[in-house]
């Protein structure tokens, strides 16, 4: 075997173990070389180069059930490096910062005011915080920063394409944010920063905590609706980046015409701002931020407030009718609810159960439709999970660095 090639097994088996040591979180030697299929003798002289690079610790010693030595634990290390991630939304920026191994070192959260169609206004935001943060860190490298945002991107470097929540064009959010960060800039130049589509990386964040079902529909609301499709474990992308822009769905024919320029979207129907204008809390909306009215009117519907409950009727029905289509179109295992949807769960899938039959007269049976286990955070979780699998997937080069 050529040196070129004994070098890249090498750096495959070390992404090998340092990323089933993440999966894991603990694990002792013998439970990597089974887990990986690795030799033990393999396994353990990888360990100890990950440990000399300070990527691998020992945490404790377990005793065993029966005879026999205890097992040393294993757990990833870097603590002194960090990831930041920066999360826009239709209300507020967040930026985040947590180890390698997943320990949380700062958070700050800023709400911006929702200024339509002035991505400087809202990065303004979103510098302030990401500072912040990084004013946090006690001296921790970098390794990653991810920028998130709730819109398609594409593009090479990556921009936001069109953002209808907020009313924004074409932006070019990293260059925008490092005028306002000079640290946010020294990390684009060094290409450690990343633009991120949410539904993207929420919705593996929420396959993985499903337990990876080959097939998982994810719809969100918060601001706008937005969506993702996963098959073989992977996001659908489409040829332009835009798949499973589940909120524009032309769900009525000849409907109201919608921003992107379609007619009967289906968040001209079923989107926040039109529900919330139906119950009466368009005003709350505006005074206080979606994430206040929202909360408001969930309790609303819970509580059975006639023109609350009327408004998430009629838009519930929608909901169902664009999973509907979905289902047959991907034939999912599990549908997700993501943002203030995953609190009326039941209800979309009551609506679902009701339509679905009918299809010409085949009895189907929709998929289980469940709230999201990971909150409001699972953006956030999952850009986390995303940048740590691309910094493992060439340990050398992060212990190096």
């Amino acid at each position: 075997m050529s040196s070129l090639a004994s070098a890249d097994v090498r750096r495959h088996n070390l992404a090998l173990v340092a990323t089933k040591l993440a999966e894991l979180g603990e694990a002792s030697r013998s439970d990597l070389a089974d887990a990986t299929g690795l030799t033990r003798g393999s396994l353990t002289a990888l360990v100890r180069e990950l440990e000399r690079g300070g990527l691998v610790h020992e945490t404790e010693s377990v005793a065993p059930e029966g005879r026999g030595r205890p097992r040393t634990l294993l757990a990833l290390s870097a603590d002194h490096l960090a990831l930041v991630t920066v999360l826009i939304d239709a209300d507020h920026a967040s930026a985040v910062a947590s180890t390698l191994g997943g320990t949380r070192l700062a958070r700050v959260e800023l709400r911006h005011g929702r200024p339509m169609g002035d991505p400087g206004r809202v990065l303004d935001t979103a510098a302030e915080a990401l500072d912040a943060v990084l004013d946090r860190l006690d001296g921790r490298a970098v390794a990653e920063a991810s920028v998130v945002v709730w819109a398609p991107i594409g593009g090479e470097p990556a921009l936001v394409l069109a953002d209808t929540d907020l009313g924004w064009g074409t932006v070019d959010v990293l260059t925008l944010l490092g005028e306002r960060s000079a640290r946010f800039a020294a990390l684009r130049d060094a290409g450690a920063a990343r633009l991120v589509a949410d539904t993207a990386v929420a919705a593996l964040a929420e396959h993985a905590a499903a337990g990876g079902p080959a097939e998982l529909v994810y719809l969100k609301s918060d601001s706008g609706i937005g969506g993702a499709v996963i098959t073989g474990g992977t996001p659908l992308d489409g040829t332009h980046r835009l798949a499973a822009a589940l909120g524009h769905l032309p769900i009525v024919p000849g409907g109201v015409r919608c921003e992107c320029g379609q007619h009967g979207c289906l968040v001209t129907v079923a989107g926040p701002d039109v529900l919330l204008e139906a119950a009466g809390l368009g005003d709350l909306a505006r005074d206080e931020g979606l994430e206040a009215a929202l909360d408001e009117f969930v309790r609303r519907i819970h509580a059975e407030e006639p023109a609350a409950a009327a408004a998430w009727r009629a838009g519930s029905i929608e909901l169902a009718r664009a999973i509907q289509i979905v289902v047959l179109t991907v034939d999912p295992a599990l549908v997700v609810l993501g943002g203030y949807l995953a609190r009326l769960a039941d209800d979309v899938a009551e609506r679902l159960a009701e339509i679905q039959p009918g299809i010409a007269g085949i009895a189907v049976l929709p998929p289980p439709v469940v709230g999201s286990r990971l909150g409001r955070d699972a953006a956030l979780i999952g850009a986390e999970q995303a940048a740590v699998a691309r910094l493992l997937a060439d340990p050398v080069a992060l212990a190096r660095g």
